[in-house]
């Protein structure tokens, strides 16, 4: 008969080990646990698709400075606790950096988009490549839909209709996420992705640029959350694209005060990081970052 197996004093006052989900986000703001990076080591301005890229063409990008400010907003994400999955860079792909949109998660279904303009189809192939490796189930969108169109609230799905995200894929995940309430939200598509004019960030509280939206969108979104209005150039300079990791604290540009002094004023923990050489691609850190995991 074997003997019973007796557990040290040691491993019986060991804590339960946390179990991470595969993937999991019902909101944009609970803690996060798991996120996609890409290091913007071949980042270019090539074939100019936002207003923001149009300004600085002919500087373009200094590559180095980018990788230096993306470093420095990795080093910040494992400082608080955030694991950081780093898919590969290509030489193919300048725009790589802005994970966000290559897909999404929406409660415990991960989506893999299609992208719509063809300087970034391809990119999704990289993040499809390490799902398989890891073995975590993902559905294949079948229309053109991207991930910085797509912000979810409970069980509300805000998506942003544009050229880059069609009403077909808004039905199919409609048809997905029966659980859900998908909530369409027309804005002015020279501001590329939904994310860069609107975000959520608490139950009670978000960010817009109310010249993005028609009057019937505005209000809506006026209705749902106190919102904190960015100006025009804090726009410009992708005010609306913060990064919420939990318990208040969320990553915005130090380029944006005043965006910064009304968030702290309604008592969030603003984390300052330098990513001027990355937002003249259009982009800032919700762009540049696809959550896998949160939780409260």
């Amino acid at each position: 008969m074997n003997s019973p197996v007796t557990k040290t004093a040691e491993q019986q006052n060991e804590a339960p080990r946390t179990v991470i989900p595969e993937a999991q986000c019902r909101t944009e703001y609970d803690t996060l646990r798991r996120v996609v990076l890409c290091e913007p080591k071949y980042m270019a301005i090539e074939d100019v698709i936002n207003d923001v890229q149009k300004q600085y063409k002919d500087e373009n990008i200094d590559r180095s400075k980018a990788m230096e400010q993306h470093e420095e907003f990795e080093r910040k994400l494992r400082e608080n606790n955030v694991e950081v999955v780093k898919l590969p860079s290509s030489e193919r792909f300048p725009e790589q950096v802005f994970t966000r949109d290559i897909g999404f998660t929406v409660g415990d279904r991960l989506f893999l988009a299609e992208m719509a303009s063809d300087i970034r189809k391809g990119e999704e192939a990289a993040l499809q490549n390490w799902l398989l490796q890891e073995n975590i189930p993902f559905r294949v969108s079948e229309s053109r839909v991207e991930g910085g169109d797509v912000i979810v609230d409970r069980n509300r799905v805000f998506v942003g209709i544009s050229s880059r995200t069609s009403e077909e894929a808004v039905q199919q995940l409609e048809q997905s996420l029966p659980d859900h309430e998908v909530i369409r939200v027309p804005f002015n598509e020279k501001y590329l992705h939904l994310d860069c004019v609107f975000n959520v960030l608490s139950p009670e509280t978000g960010l817009y640029f109310p010249s993005a939206f028609d009057e019937v969108t505005r209000k809506k979104l006026e209705a749902l959350y106190d919102l904190i209005e960015v100006t025009e150039s804090e726009q410009f300079s992708m005010g609306t694209n913060v990064l919420s990791i939990g318990e208040g604290r969320l990553f915005s540009l130090p380029q944006n005060p005043e965006v910064n002094a009304a968030m702290r004023q309604k008592g969030f923990d603003v984390i300052e990081v330098d990513f001027s050489e990355i937002i003249k691609s259009g982009g800032s850190f919700r762009c540049c970052s696809m959550p896998v995991v949160r939780n409260d």
